[in-house]
């Protein structure tokens, strides 16, 4: 496929090994005088002078953008700046429009978020952490590794976007009862599917299991806290693969400590910036919540993988490479 758009150079920043496929089939498509070259570097202020000219460029949250490293980027001529991530709280979105600098996310399908969400539920209700460690010692007693069946419980999902409906979708096969919350709520999607909407004291109260999928934003920065855990059933079981900044960790480790929560695993963490998707084996990691959470035999911490698959992998280098074109052609389904 080709695109009718001005021709003009664009830099791909934080380009993994496993995204380099992805990068060359997307390369070959584009407009012939359109030039596309990349880097395994993040874009800062030391690496700047590497754009060589590049109108367009595409990034990842390892390279944050600032007020002031977007002044620096729109005088080099900087003028689209696409993020290969749902998320773009990494980039200064006022101060780009400010400047004139066009900004557009990623998406990609749903579905293997979907499945890692559902895998977690069922890791934290299987008691996989304490059997796997057992396994290490040849420890193959039963006692404490009792679980629960996911089509007895009442399932809590909150936010029901691209991810929370398809986490629906794979939860409709488990016979289990399905409470949803959302500010927009789907009346069609939840008829046909079983749903039913609530407010969300009432999922807190009446969910045995609740899984996160809402966005980060001021209004949700740390909707799971003290006074959402008090209202939610004891031995609660919580899931996020949303963004760990949903969630105040001191109150997630009281809740734990005090057994309100009977399990929780995270594919996110608050601060976990610089320590997931690095290899940190020999380092000393400053972010003791995390080690101290880590520690519990009911709390699963994976490192952000839920979308690391290799259609969403492709699906974030095609649609960063090809949003900036569809800025430049005004017609990006993404900007911000």
């Amino acid at each position: 496929m080709r695109w009718e758009v001005p021709v003009m150079n664009i830099k791909v920043f934080e380009l993994r090994d496993d995204e380099l496929k992805a990068f060359e089939r997307v390369a070959a498509s584009l407009p012939e005088g359109c030039e596309v070259s990349w880097s395994p570097a993040c874009l800062t202020r030391e690496t700047i002078d590497s754009l060589d000219g590049a109108e367009g460029i595409v990034i990842v949250n390892k390279s944050p953008l600032d007020a002031e490293m977007l002044e620096l980027l729109h005088e080099r001529g900087v003028r689209y700046i696409a993020t290969r991530s749902i998320g773009y709280n990494h980039i200064d979105v006022a101060s780009a429009k400010r400047l004139g600098i066009h900004v557009c996310n990623t998406t990609y399908p749903p579905y293997g978020v979907a499945e890692f969400a559902v895998m977690l539920m069922l890791m934290a209700l299987r008691k996989y952490k304490p059997a796997m460690w057992r396994q290490q010692v040849n420890d193959y007693s039963l006692a404490g590794l009792q679980g629960r069946e996911l089509r007895t419980l009442s399932v809590g999902v909150m936010g029901t976007g691209r991810i929370g409906r398809a986490v629906i979708e794979y939860l409709s096969g488990f016979g289990c009862k399905i409470l949803a919350y959302d500010p927009y709520p789907n009346a069609e999607f939840a008829e046909r599917h079983g749903v039913t909407y609530v407010d969300l004291d009432e999922l807190y109260g009446a969910s045995d299991l609740i899984t996160v999928h809402v966005p980060l934003m001021d209004a949700t920065r740390g909707i799971i806290g003290a006074d959402a855990i008090a209202k939610m059933r004891d031995g609660v079981v919580l899931v996020n693969v949303s963004r760990g900044e949903l969630m105040d960790t001191d109150a997630l480790i009281e809740g734990v400590e005090s057994e309100k929560i009977g399990a929780l695993a995270m594919d996110v963490f608050a601060e976990e910036d610089g320590i997931y998707h690095v290899n940190r084996t020999h380092d000393i990691l400053v972010n003791r919540n995390m080690a101290y959470l880590r520690q519990f035999p009911n709390v699963i911490l994976t490192q952000h993988i839920a979308f690391y698959t290799d259609i969403d992998v492709d699906s974030m280098v095609e649609q960063g490479v090809r949003g900036v074109v569809d800025m430049a052609a005004g017609e990006c389904a993404t900007e911000l």
